[in-house]
């Protein structure tokens, strides 16, 4: 129940004459008037309670709010000092004579209230008060208050007069009663409505995190960061399972509390308040942390909060939020965390398979690796060598032989350097950015010439990029590279030509060489699983990849990307 204190409103002229009707009228208007001027529940109450003492000339006045329980939730008092307040033991609950307004819902007027059967007296220290008008203020037989004016000025009673005015402001209380409480339904509302926005946001982001391959550090960071800002938390902790799943260890801090909660970075299953929340898989928070002897966490830490974060059947990891003060943790919001743990669950395994997934890309590739060096390079090294080998026998009977076979060693050793560059071409990571595609595409074909010796000439419609998005213009990078170390790798060519142009369906990127080339029918051709990468990424960005290649005629891969601009011509980069 909240209570409010005396402030004069001197918008209020003093009550005229009770014989001048159109005075009285005019001070009611200003008066009903200026209970618009706040829709706060508070100021509404308390311009109410004003209007009503000014225009009965009472020395006090108050209105009560009734609850729901038939007692006061609001009560207002104007008239007594602060002190005079002060001195008052308890505030009115709804007993008495007001218990028997509110159950009436009919207006009560006394030449002396204390005379009344249901007068309940006064408490310790309550002034004395005599003459008395309590009119109710309801909306559709609905109560929402009543006013209550004690002593009358310069009379021993209220008049009937004042009764009627009194009444007539009260109906336009009950209205503008009414539209403070919709107004502060209205701004509750907007609260609730803007946390929900923030839980929507966060499940969102989850959403995007489970659907995406992530880093599992920069994800814990980010996920432990919303969930404390849309909680409140001072400070939070992840911890992680390990992979021989022996134990959680930290993985994150973040907050105001630079230091960890606990004495150690780790916990098995069970242990401690991290190692019980992974042991029950629910949501759990603790009101006294430091009853926890592995706890040491900074002062002014009241409610400890343990989140499970759960994937496939078991624990993965345990969020950890500490809040300042005592924080009760509601049904709902316990819920919420528990639907969040799941979430991020999901993301920390689903990053953890990425992870995998590349460590085993790595083995797959050293393996590929060593059988094509095995296969390739190290069987032409061993015919160089028997080459040699023949050679220096030679040497001894015909040095013209010897001459021969010493040029065909040469030659092979220079098919194994090509074959090496080649090779290099091929694996080393792309550390050029596709943002300028130009830029990019020069660098490559540079690349490839030094490494192949190989003419290359690159040719670029400037038109052509500016349609290109991030991941168009990164597949026709990647689509470029594995066409060039085929080309070095098994054309033999002298010349080869890649070119970007805007044609009359749309964007067309071709690589064209004039190596020995292939029977294009067989699938099983010298491109193999490089042509399939080339394809999947042409289709990836709803594009198409098309080949031709015949023996002794070259080869020419064609990218095409529709839906784009009509041609323009082409300008050499």
């Amino acid at each position: 129940m909240s209570s409010q204190y005396p402030i004069e409103d001197s918008s209020l002229t003093a009550l005229p004459p009770a014989s001048d009707s159109e005075a009285m009228m005019r001070a009611l208007h200003r008066a009903t008037l200026s209970l618009y001027s706040d829709l706060s529940l508070d100021g509404v109450l308390q311009r109410i309670t004003q209007a009503a003492k000014d225009l009965a000339g009472a020395r006090y006045a108050a209105l009560g709010v009734p609850d729901s329980s038939g007692g006061l939730q609001a009560f207002v008092a104007l008239g007594m000092s602060v002190e005079e307040m002060a001195r008052i033991e308890s505030q009115p609950v709804g007993k008495g004579l007001l218990g028997e307004m509110l159950r009436s819902g009919e207006s009560v007027r006394l030449r002396d209230l204390r005379a009344h059967p249901k007068a309940a007296g006064f408490p310790p220290g309550h002034p004395q008060m005599s003459s008395f008008l309590g009119v109710p203020i309801a909306a559709y037989g609905k109560p929402l208050g009543q006013i209550y004016l004690t002593d009358k000025k310069n009379a021993a009673e209220f008049s009937t007069e004042d009764q009627r005015l009194i009444e007539m402001l009260a109906a336009h209380a009950a209205a503008a009663i009414e539209n403070a409480f919709l107004y502060k339904q209205v701004r509750s509302s907007e609260g609730e409505l803007s946390q929900r926005n923030d839980e929507l946001e966060l499940f969102n982001s989850l959403a995007t995190a489970v659907s995406s391959a992530m880093e599992l550090e920069p994800l814990l960071e980010s996920m432990l960061e919303r969930v404390m800002g849309l909680f409140g938390a001072e400070a939070g902790e992840v911890f992680v399972m390990e992979e021989d799943e022996s134990f959680y260890h930290l993985a994150v801090h973040r907050g105001r509390h630079q230091a960890s909660f606990w004495e150690r970075d780790h916990f098995r299953y069970g242990e401690g308040f991290v190692g019980a929340v992974a042991s029950s898989g629910k949501v759990a928070w603790s009101h006294d942390p430091g009853l926890d002897p592995l706890y040491h966490g900074e002062d002014g830490i009241g409610t400890l909060a343990g989140v499970p974060l759960a994937a496939r059947g078991r624990v993965v990891g345990v969020m950890t939020m500490a809040f300042h003060g005592q924080r009760t943790i509601s049904q709902r919001e316990a819920g919420q965390l528990e639907a969040m743990g799941a979430g991020v669950g999901v993301a920390v395994e689903n990053a953890r398979l990425y992870r995998h997934a590349r460590r085993v890309a790595v083995l797959e590739e050293r393996e590929r690796i060593g059988m094509c060096l095995h296969d390739g390079i190290i069987q032409s090294i061993y015919a160089v060598g028997l080459t040699l080998d023949y050679t220096r026998l030679l040497m001894r009977e015909s040095a013209e032989k010897a001459g021969v076979r010493l040029e065909q060693a040469i030659d092979g050793l220079n098919a194994i350097i090509r074959d090496i560059r080649s090779y290099i071409l091929d694996l080393q990571p792309s550390r050029i950015s596709t943002d300028n595609l130009v830029e990019a595409l020069t660098r490559l074909v540079r690349e490839f010439k030094a490494n192949t010796l190989v003419e290359a000439e690159l040719q670029v419609d400037s038109a052509a990029l500016l349609d290109l998005d991030r991941a168009e213009r990164t597949a026709l990078f990647l689509i470029t590279q594995e066409a060039l170390a085929n080309t070095a790798k098994h054309a033999q060519a002298s010349r080869v030509l890649v070119s970007l142009r805007l044609g009359s369906h749309g964007i067309m990127l071709q690589i064209i060489d004039n190596g020995r080339g292939f029977a294009a029918e067989s699938s099983a051709g010298p491109l193999g699983h490089g042509l399939s990468n080339m394809r999947d990424r042409a289709r990836n960005v709803g594009g198409n990849l098309n080949l031709v290649s015949s023996p002794g005629e070259g080869t020419t891969i064609t990218v095409g990307l529709p839906g784009r601009r009509q041609s323009a011509p082409a300008a050499p980069a």
